[in-house]
């Protein structure tokens, strides 16, 4: 394979293909996606290392990091990518170190040369890659509720698991059963998540979050990451600066323990992929916590903050310590607006809801029944997803303004700011749009659908629902091999299918979960309800 580089992890690849080139359409620099290939082999090595010595919390966290780290628009530092490589050797040193044992000095623990990967058989390789994938996807979930405190053997166990399967010389047979425990794993990876949040922050409850950026200094906070949010909180209370989140950060505002925070004001802009427009020459500075940076613009340059395993060249970087006087000395520095500032989503609206998780669905589950029975609930609608830049993402708004009146669709992720400032009126008293959280709150929506098919004493794929994704980067695939694991059949994909799925894994899911690529709303509409 004679490319500068090879990536096709993520929907905008180029060519739906992969990207070869100088640079990744993300803007990732070939060096930097070669560092993260050498990165991940290290983690081949270390999962090697694990077969012989048992890991520690220290090994658990390097791997979740690592792995974490290389997920699409994290992080494009080559300095910051290498220095996880460094851990991961130092890590698998002291795994073999700590024994006193050097079975594992040999080839047994060398890295991983991932081009091994990339040039293997078509669907050898289109499974390895889904368990990577996943595996990224899952890390990010578990590095989550790891700040909070919170971590799951199973979860630790899997991560060396299936990052030594990719080294290995398996075949279809050993590789497909790896794929589902992959989707498997992450449900108690998401369930642990939700646990973690809702034990340190309540369950969060239905609010609505105004888009108005109130005159003064202000931070804007984006990514996923709640417990920096509530620090940043913390260390800005009393100090005459508001907070406003963005993106995925949106949720945040229902959970009862954040709302208690009188300087969170609000949602700032709309999803990920409009921030090179939406950040330009504002007036306050953007702290990234997680993944979803794109290549920074000169008309903001001076105002963009890393912290955790966010990185680019020439940010400011927050340590480990979160001491964020930086950000909050630039927030004071610029000022913020003279006077409100009027923002709004893609439709226009002036506001939006979030806070429709499983504890707010289920705490009236008997009305949602009822409504059912009675006719009045048609069709329940899962619309969400990783959103992006690329053409043709404006069916997922079609979508939702052309589902009937007697529809509900619960969305969740970036993907909602396609359509979450839309009005579609209610259904015995609850909104027709209702956000369920980010993508990390997956697991809200299954137990919800769980919940509902128990009610009506039948199976998830028995119940009025449709399942309608999309999906940009790896925590997108988790989450779909979750679903597949748990056997939810007739899936609507798009806006594209997956570069790495080769066409006779792309027949497997399709014969035995019917996984279907997206076509337009009309067609998709008429197909699902008849």
């Amino acid at each position: 394979m004679n490319h500068q580089m090879f990536c096709f992890q993520c929907e905008q690849t180029a060519k739906g293909a992969g990207c070869t080139g100088k640079a990744g359409v993300c803007g990732k620099q070939a060096d930097t996606a070669n560092l993260q290939d050498n990165l991940t082999g290290a983690l081949v090595g270390l999962a090697r290392a694990a077969r012989v010595h048992t890991p520690t919390d220290e090994t658990h966290r390097v791997m979740m990091e690592a792995l974490f780290t290389t997920i699409t628009n994290v992080n494009f530092d080559d300095e910051a990518v290498q220095a996880h490589v460094d851990a991961v050797h130092a890590a698998k040193e002291a795994l073999m170190g700590k024994s006193g044992c050097s079975a594992c000095s040999a080839a047994c623990a060398d890295d991983y040369d991932m081009a091994k990967l990339w040039e293997d058989a078509e669907d050898v390789r289109s499974l390895k890659t889904l368990i990577l994938l996943g595996l990224r996807g899952m890390a990010a979930y578990a590095y989550h509720a790891l700040v909070l405190g919170y971590s799951d053997a199973t979860v630790n166990d899997f991560f060396y698991k299936g990052m030594f399967a990719l080294g290995e010389d398996y075949g279809m047979d050993e590789l497909l059963p790896l794929v589902m425990e992959t989707g498997t794993v992450n449900l108690t990876c998401m369930e642990l998540l939700d646990r973690a949040n809702t034990e340190t922050y309540g369950t969060p409850v239905p609010t609505t979050v105004p888009m108005t950026i109130e005159k003064g200094p202000f931070i804007v906070i984006t990514g996923h990451d709640l417990y920096d949010l509530k620090l940043l909180l913390d260390q800005t209370a009393g100090k005459g600066i508001n907070v406003y989140t963005h993106g995925e950060m949106l949720p945040a505002h229902a959970y009862p323990k954040l709302k208690e925070y009188p300087h969170l004001k609000g949602n700032f802009g709309t999803a990920w992929q409009n921030q090179q427009k939406e950040f330009a020459n504002i007036p306050g500075p953007v702290l990234f916590t997680t993944n979803c940076l794109m290549p920074v613009r000169d008309s903001y340059r001076d105002r963009i903050f890393t912290t955790g395993v966010v990185a680019y060249p020439g940010m400011v970087h927050i340590g480990e310590d979160r001491d964020f006087t930086p950000v909050i000395e630039k927030a004071l520095e610029l000022g913020g607006y003279e006077a409100d500032t009027v923002l709004t989503g893609i439709n226009g609206g002036k506001e939006v809801t979030t806070g429709f998780g499983r504890g707010t669905v289920l705490s009236v589950a008997d009305t949602v029944i009822d409504a059912v029975k009675a006719g009045a609930i048609r069709h329940f609608f899962l619309v969400g997803g990783c959103d992006g830049a690329k053409p043709g993402r404006n069916y997922y708004t079609e979508f939702v303004q052309k589902t009937p009146a007697d529809t509900v669709i619960l969305t969740l992720a970036c993907g909602k700011y396609r359509f979450n400032d839309l009005d579609l009126g209610e259904i015995g008293g609850l909104p027709r749009i209702m956000d369920m959280g980010q993508c990390n709150d997956a697991y809200s929506a299954i137990r919800v659908a769980v919940a509902l098919a128990e009610a009506f004493e039948c199976g998830v794929n028995d119940l009025p629902l449709t399942l309608v994704l999309s999906w940009y980067e790896q925590k997108a695939v988790c989450i779909l091999l979750t679903l597949l694991s748990l056997g939810i059949r007739n899936i609507y994909l798009g806006p594209t299918l997956p570069a790495f799925v080769s066409p006779n894994v792309l027949n497997y899911l399709v014969e035995n979960f019917n996984v279907t690529p997206i076509s337009t709303a009309e067609e998709d509409l008429k197909k699902i309800l008849g």
